[in-house]
């Protein structure tokens, strides 16, 4: 394994700190005490390149690997996870699985506007009764003639309200269960597609999530992703892709908290002396510095499989595992750290404490991670 970034994923990885140093740093704390999308920092990042940066230049990308796309999202998770969030879905939720199984003709269409950030997709699996249990999909999509018609409710979903693509996966044939499940892009705007609601979150609040209805909603064939019946399997495939993305927001929400709690031990007293010179500080500093990079080394893996086209099902379940659970960490031992200060939001830890949480449950628990990797260990 390559333990050294190549000049290019070095150039990506400081252009994508500095931005998030100059642009995002400013804002974090506001947007996500307003709860509020931040659409024109998110517009710079499409100007950036960031919001399509594994798909081929041809198709609006920037033409970066996965190791890129990973060392640019610790970046901008380390100042805003709401920035990270919208970027990871763009990326590996929305454009990969476009890429991968649309044809040239759905590309264009519903691709090239999305990599190149003038557009936002989303992807739109869960629903009310398939959260982890994701082959039991209630919604519907009945073929009429050159159409399909989708009805169905999916809830949980990331940019649902700001994305103008919707990747959303239905039932084609209910009798064949998880086989009978299909893929389509649907455009927002299309009749009988509607945002419910936006949903009033613990973390990761500047970035929207939302219920979306499918209300006899007309899709022509020519949307559908794929072949009919192979939408399971274009979701967990994405969904691989997509925990190699958590893990490197997780591990940017921890060493932003771990930054804060450097400085903060270094500067508060206590007793006479900086508080970083007592033990049981010292000893929650090192714990964290070791699993940051732990969490870091084994999410590099993950992105070096997946662009040598390797499996790497595994270590991606393994890598979204252990950084959403070294973020937790981190992030609950730095609110320790800071003390009073810690549980206000002047400190800024707390809001890295709230938004560690939903990387052990987004795509796929923690739970569900143990399973995924057990499965692959034993079959």
């Amino acid at each position: 394994m390559r333990l050294e970034l190549t000049d290019e994923q070095q150039m990506i990885r400081t252009m994508a700190r500095e931005f998030a140093q100059a642009h995002v740093a400013p804002i974090a704390s506001e947007i996500d005490r307003e709860a509020r999308f931040p659409h024109e920092t998110v517009k710079r990042m499409g100007e950036l390149g960031l919001l399509g940066i594994m798909v081929p230049e041809q198709w609006g990308g920037a033409g970066a690997d996965t190791v890129s796309y990973v060392v640019a999202l610790e970046e901008i998770s380390r100042v805003c996870a709401s920035h990270g969030v919208v970027m990871s879905v763009n990326n590996s939720l929305y454009c990969d699985p476009i890429w991968k199984y649309g044809t040239d003709a759905q590309r264009a269409r519903f691709l090239k506007p999305v990599a190149s950030g003038h557009a936002l997709g989303c992807f739109a699996l869960t629903e009310p009764e398939a959260g982890s249990d994701a082959r039991n999909q209630r919604t519907l999509a009945v073929r009429d003639g050159g159409d399909y018609v989708i009805t169905g409710r999916k809830m949980f979903i990331s940019t649902g309200r700001e994305a103008s693509f919707v990747l959303v996966f239905a039932q084609t044939d209910a009798e064949r269960a998880h086989r009978g499940i299909s893929a389509f892009v649907v455009e927002k705007g299309t009749p009988g597609l509607s945002v419910s609601k936006t949903e009033d979150k613990l973390g990761i609040r500047a970035s929207d999530t939302a219920e979306l209805v499918f209300d006899g909603c007309r899709v022509p064939v020519a949307n559908r992703i794929g072949e009919e019946g192979k939408g399971f399997h274009i979701a967990l495939a994405t969904l691989d892709g997509g925990r190699i993305g958590i893990a490197a927001q997780a591990v940017g929400i921890a060493a932003g908290a771990y930054d804060r709690s450097v400085a903060y031990a270094r500067e508060r007293k206590a007793f006479g002396v900086p508080i970083g010179q007592h033990q049981m500080v010292q000893w929650m500093i090192a714990d964290m510095a070791t699993a940051i990079d732990g969490a870091r080394l084994i999410t590099l893996k993950a992105a070096t499989l997946k662009d040598a086209g390797k499996p790497y099902t595994k270590e991606a379940s393994m890598a979204k595992l252990f950084a959403a659970e070294t973020a937790m960490k981190v992030a609950t031992d730095a609110v320790q750290i800071h003390g009073g200060y810690g549980y206000i939001r002047e400190a800024e830890v707390e809001r890295y404490f709230r938004d560690a949480k939903i990387t052990q449950i987004y795509e796929g628990t923690s739970q569900i991670q143990k399973l995924v990797i057990a499965r692959e260990v034993l079959k």
